[in-house]
């Protein structure tokens, strides 16, 4: 079971990767190279760690080959070493994250859920963690503020946004977008379209423990460790607009 140093573990690891990661962009170099050896990096400290601290548990990581054993273990982190590895390689920009996230099934016929999980946004000096979650904050403006993809932004957000006469905020790493609304600088993030689970596992995780609504653009629970990976759509939110996006949402599209 979750452990306080479970929690810990993770706010800690997504830190020092994060630092690590400042650390080789401070050297600068081509964008390319710079991307690639940041998600190398990233990975193979969290791998590391996580094999050293917790030698038992399983780990998926976008940038590893998946394991079908992990479908049988009781404990999976689920990690992004580099999510929003686009804007690490652009200079200025401080919208990239580390996730670290952790699965746990509580029975052996048990469907299991998230329980644990920091995103660290390294240039931004913050780690939002389940260690001590964060209080959500409210926007300073009565306008409703949605955080998109500012690279494949689904069309259907924009009809959300125009039918509730909403704003929309393009930002890159999915940890920075649930980062936005969890610290009020945005009210919601939904997306459509597909990713994959370690697009969001963290992010989510530290949503929930902040007490914002997270779900499937119809509403339905978001799974994780499933045989697939793809995770088609997600939206975060303040919990006084979850009904109102939902709506919306189901208005303007018949694809949930």
């Amino acid at each position: 079971m979750t452990g306080a140093d479970d929690h810990v573990l993770a706010r800690d690891l997504a830190g020092q990767a994060g630092r690590r990661l400042l650390d080789l962009r401070a050297r600068g170099g081509d964008p390319d190279v710079l991307r690639k050896a940041g998600d190398r990096l990233s990975h193979e400290f969290l791998t590391a760690e996580l094999a050293a601290r917790r030698p038992g548990d399983a780990v998926v990581s976008e940038e590893a080959a998946d394991s079908p054993a992990r479908l049988t273990g009781s404990r999976v982190w689920i990690i992004d070493p580099l999510d929003g590895t686009r804007e690490f390689g652009e200079p200025g920009r401080a919208d990239w994250a580390v996730h670290v996230a952790l699965w746990e099934r509580p029975g052996a016929a048990g469907l299991g859920d998230l329980t644990a999980g920091a995103v660290a946004l390294p240039a931004q000096d913050k780690v939002l963690s389940t260690a001590a979650p964060p209080f959500p904050q409210r926007c300073d403006t009565d306008e409703v503020r949605i955080v998109v993809s500012r690279t494949r932004a689904p069309r259907f957000v924009g009809d959300v946004a125009a039918l509730i006469g909403a704003e929309l905020m393009p930002l890159g790493s999915a940890g920075a977008k649930v980062a936005a609304v969890v610290c009020g600088e945005a009210d919601a993030y939904l997306h459509g379209g597909g990713f994959y689970e370690w697009d969001t596992a963290a992010p989510v995780a530290v949503a929930r423990a902040a007490g914002l609504h997270a779900s499937r653009l119809d509403g339905s629970a978001l799974a994780y460790n499933q045989a697939h990976l793809l995770m088609p759509d997600i939206l975060v939110c303040r919990p006084a607009l979850a009904a109102v996006l939902l709506q919306a949402i189901g208005e303007v599209t018949d694809a949930f």
